[in-house]
């Protein structure tokens, strides 16, 4: 089945973050059914999600894994020429969201499948499609547990996020965070007598701006990155319910990002050291000020190095011989993680034009990724 027509289905389904992708995932599963594949569905807690891993050719650990995330991200509040999830052709580009981020690799994956069903093959090919990635690689991890536990385990790991089919070796970890600020509700009007949360927050913004400042001028640094260390950032503020009111609560997200090799430990520790200080003048006129950091999600970098056998077929099957890393995260330091297998990244058009209106992907981008399947086929047929 071409690509191109896999892809079309595959647009069509919304497949949002956080909302049901099971319509999509029947779709392919009746796909790979209909070719004599066998594939395992794992829902989500509540059922309305899934991920799915099937493999082609012999039965047991090896091979390559094609792995890709099903979800998008959404498309509210942006300004759209035409149907987001409607396929649309014009001027050698496909477009739709997640063309680019990333349905067009998951297609081009699918039909690989399908054509491997027809050939012989030495070492097996595995398709891992999860749900949830565009929020902190939340549903590949219940099936990164179950292979670790049971099987199979492949031997290498390609994750398809678009790079332009460049070979990327990795990207930094990311820890999301909550910062919850406490002080004591009180009238406006007797503002000394309470303790603004909102004021407390923004000392802990303060102290996060010094902390990015310290990691990037004495940091780890790798200069294979855009930005060549550590990233503190605060997204989300939120905070009181009233002007009249001192608020007693004040919470910010924020994340870091580190270049892998980065001891976050001791960075969140500083943190951790940093809300303390904060509190430290307030807490005998005010015992319940606190300033506390929760993680709410992580997944770490990936470092693949350039000498690793899933970089030498990636070099071999496409031709490409440079390696990069990308700014943007992926599963792929799960994969490394938990299967502790040889990862990298490479898949069709741009991440420059993910998660914008209007997204698409090259005419081209997704043929060359097609061709690059086919050679990795033949590497299969042969036995890696």
């Amino acid at each position: 089945m071409p690509t191109r027509d896999i892809l079309e289905r595959l647009i069509g389904y919304a497949s949002v973050t956080r909302q049901p992708n099971t319509a999509l995932v029947g779709y392919v599963r009746s796909l790979l059914q209909t070719a004599g594949i066998s594939c395992r569905v794992m829902p989500s807690a509540d059922g309305s999600r899934a991920n799915l891993f099937a493999t082609i050719g012999p039965v047991g650990d090896g091979g390559v894994v094609l792995s890709g995330h099903t979800d998008v991200v959404p498309v509210e509040g942006q300004t759209w020429s035409r149907d987001p999830f409607k396929l649309r052709f014009q001027n050698g580009r496909y477009y739709g969201r997640g063309t680019a981020d990333m349905k067009g690799f998951v297609a081009s994956a699918i039909a690989t499948a399908l054509k491997a069903s027809t050939r012989q093959l030495k070492s097996p090919l595995h398709l891992a499609l999860s749900y949830d990635e565009e929020i902190g690689c939340v549903g590949v991890r219940p099936m990164l547990e179950s292979l670790a536990e049971g099987g199979p385990k492949p031997a290498l790991c390609l994750i398809g996020e678009p790079t332009e089919m460049k070979i990327a070796t990795g990207h930094k970890g990311k820890r999301a965070m909550r910062a919850v600020c406490t002080g004591r509700e009180g009238h406006s009007a007797l503002a000394p007598d309470a303790l603004n949360a909102l004021h407390l927050g923004a000392a802990f913004i303060e102290a996060l701006r010094a902390r990015q400042a310290e990691l990037a001028e004495t940091g780890m640094r790798d200069g294979g990155f855009d930005i060549p260390y550590s990233t503190l950032h605060a997204g989300k503020m939120s905070g009181g319910t009233a002007l009249n009111i001192m608020p007693n609560r004040c919470e910010i997200e924020f994340e870091l990002r580190n270049v892998p090799g980065e001891d976050v430990e001791a960075i969140l520790d500083k943190l951790h050291r940093d809300a303390e200080a904060i509190v430290a003048p307030y807490k005998a006129r005010f015992p319940e000020a606190a300033i506390e950091i929760i993680e709410t999600n992580a997944y770490p970098g990936l470092g693949t190095p350039a000498s690793s056998s899933v970089v030498q077929l990636l070099q071999e099957i496409t031709g490409e011989t440079d390696t990069r890393k990308v700014a943007f995260g992926t599963e792929g330091g799960l994969f490394a993680e938990r299967l502790n297998i040889p990862t990298a990244i490479c898949g069709p058009g741009s991440m420059a034009q993910g998660h914008k209106p209007d997204e698409f992907i090259a005419e081209e981008q997704l043929a060359h990724c097609d061709r690059v399947m086919e050679r990795l086929l033949d590497r299969l047929e042969a036995g890696l």
